[in-house]
């Protein structure tokens, strides 16, 4: 669910990158950009103190984002994140506009639950299985669960999909019962 705060900006930069891949392509380096500013207390620190003012704050982000050889647009968006106190809030629009990129590119988001790591080749079974159930592209965010046992839990939207050793079993019980 996308905060309220972030709609201006992802959708501003959904406008000002012409096209979802270009907003795709924008938005892998402020991910970057996110990634390591959040790995470090340092700058999240600096972020947060008001006593630092804008302009130390604006240098700091301009280096990181030229070592990460971020688009103009791209700096534009994190000094107006600094202005605007909302730099630390990154995560959140990141986050929201990648949902918005998604939705343009008519991707769908699948949480996928494993009860073990799975391999690059269970991966692409599992998304083509899911791409075919749906009609569209699938991007599959998984995690491990090592309580379901065997199997997976896939979540798409409103849709869930249990083959899980643990979601057989329930089923199993309730017929018996």
């Amino acid at each position: 669910m996308i905060r309220r705060f972030v709609r201006p900006y992802a959708k501003a930069m959904m406008e000002l990158s012409g096209t979802p891949e270009a907003a795709k392509a924008i938005h892998q380096k402020i991910a970057a950009f996110e990634a390591a500013a959040s790995q470090s207390s340092e700058l999240r620190q600096l972020f947060e103190n008001p006593g630092v003012d804008v302009e130390s704050k604006l240098k700091v982000v301009r280096q990181m984002a030229s070592r990460l050889e971020i688009d103009p647009l791209g700096v534009r968006l994190l000094e107006v994140l600094v202005r605007h106190h909302r730099i630390n809030d990154l995560g959140a629009v990141v986050e929201g506009w990648k949902e918005k990129i998604n939705e343009a590119l008519g991707i769908a988001v699948a949480e996928v639950r494993t009860a073990h790591s799975i391999d690059a080749a269970e991966r692409t079974r599992l998304s083509e299985a899911l791409q075919a159930r749906l009609g569209r592209q699938v991007e599959l965010d998984v995690t491990t669960d090592p309580a379901l046992l065997g199997g997976f839990v896939a979540k798409v939207e409103s849709e869930v999909w249990d083959a899980s050793v643990r979601g057989k079993l329930n089923k199993l019980r309730s017929s018996l019962s």
